[in-house]
């Protein structure tokens, strides 16, 4: 009698597990810096905070957890920067020893990291020049972009002062909102000479389009992590910063905000208009403008007068728009946004109000007296 086969069932593919996915380096450098941020309000207030505002005195404590939660905070920044450089193909070889080759080779990578690879993608992101033309030097365009923006500095240097409000419209009898006034001149021209005269030559020259000009919000919210990484970064100087003498004669600049909610929030408003304007100015207007010809180049050029602008506010924080410059300048041309430079601007502008504001005299008395 023959036997039958025997049949099996036919065996069940096993699939391998899927990956995990990694941890992005973006929430490891903002883990980091919280933890970091943290350390150090403990170590200026001397307390520990938990939730429900309530504090505990730590004493001479409070050096050492303080100091203990930077360093941790900052092993994490490390350790997220690292996993971001690794991903970059030969930049990181992670040469621990000797240590001093590590130490000259980790700032050399991060600068070439953090912004000649980004140069070098805004640069191939940039449409050639027209055959035939490549070897034109001038270009009317940027004649154009260039003069507007000495023109438009200049009128705001020496029309939208608010030393020339005083002048042409001198205060008569007792009038409550005049500082606040003088503020809304100041802050007038800044949308005049910053946006409102920028779109008007964009939309008359010849072949240009508004929407390129970094105005779309898509990338930034896809880069939103980097740029509450950016926030965190800053926000230990400004907090050091809020102690100083100059900082507290400085800021905030409308010295009537601790008079009432309406002074304040109506300062504010004037505030993040300005700063709106300014980022599409210098981060829009300036960088699209030149990009055709200037490719990244147009970032070095634009941190000159964006520099200048800052002449007559404290040295630190004018050298530090050098940097500033640079780093919201290349976010601006990689996401083709200038929103990320906008909220950075208004939630570091509002934080130093409010640091200085903490220590603004009450009883109807202005800041800085």
């Amino acid at each position: 009698m023959d036997e039958q086969p025997v049949i099996l069932p036919p065996a069940t593919a096993i699939e391998p597990p899927a990956p995990r996915r990694p941890i992005p380096w973006t929430l490891i450098v903002f883990i980091g810096l919280v933890i970091g941020n943290y350390g150090g309000l403990i170590v200026v207030t001397g307390k520990i905070l938990v939730p429900k505002l309530v504090s505990h005195p730590l004493g001479g404590a409070a050096s050492y957890v303080g100091g203990a939660l930077i360093a941790i905070g900052a092993v994490i920044v490390l350790s997220g920067i690292l996993r971001a450089m690794r991903a970059v193909e030969g930049l990181w070889r992670a040469p621990f020893f000797p240590p001093l080759s590590w130490l000259i080779q980790f700032p050399v990578n991060l600068v070439q990291w953090a912004f000649v690879n980004q140069w070098r993608a805004i640069d191939a992101d940039t449409p050639p020049r027209p055959p035939g033309k490549e070897r034109e030097r001038f270009d009317p365009a940027i004649l154009v972009i260039m003069v507007v923006c000495a023109v438009s500095l200049t009128l705001q240097e020496y029309i939208g002062d608010r030393g020339m409000y005083n002048h042409w419209f001198p205060v008569t009898g007792n009038d409550r909102y005049y500082e606040l006034k003088s503020f809304a001149w100041w802050a007038g021209w800044r949308v005049l000479g910053y946006l409102i005269i920028p779109i008007l030559v964009v939309l008359i020259l010849p072949g240009q389009r508004l929407r390129d000009y970094h105005i779309s919000p898509r990338e930034f919210f896809k880069k939103l992590p980097i740029y509450a990484v950016l926030f965190l970064l800053i926000l230990p100087a400004v907090i050091a910063a809020s102690g100083t003498k100059s900082f507290q004669h400085t800021y905030p600049f409308y010295k009537w905000a601790n008079r009432s909610t309406f002074d304040l929030v109506a300062w504010e408003c004037m505030y993040a208009a300005q700063f709106l304007s300014l980022e599409f100015f210098f981060r829009g207007f300036m960088l699209q403008g030149l990009r055709s010809r200037m490719g990244s180049n147009a970032i070095f050029v634009m941190i000159v007068p964006y520099c200048m602008i800052h002449y007559g506010k404290p040295l630190p924080e004018t050298m530090g728009a050098i940097g500033a410059g640079l780093i919201l300048g290349t976010l601006a041309m990689r996401t083709r946004s200038i929103w990320g430079g906008v909220l950075i601007h208004i939630a570091v502008a509002v934080t130093m109000d409010v640091l200085a504001l903490r220590v603004c005299p009450s009883g109807g008395r202005p800041c800085g007296w």
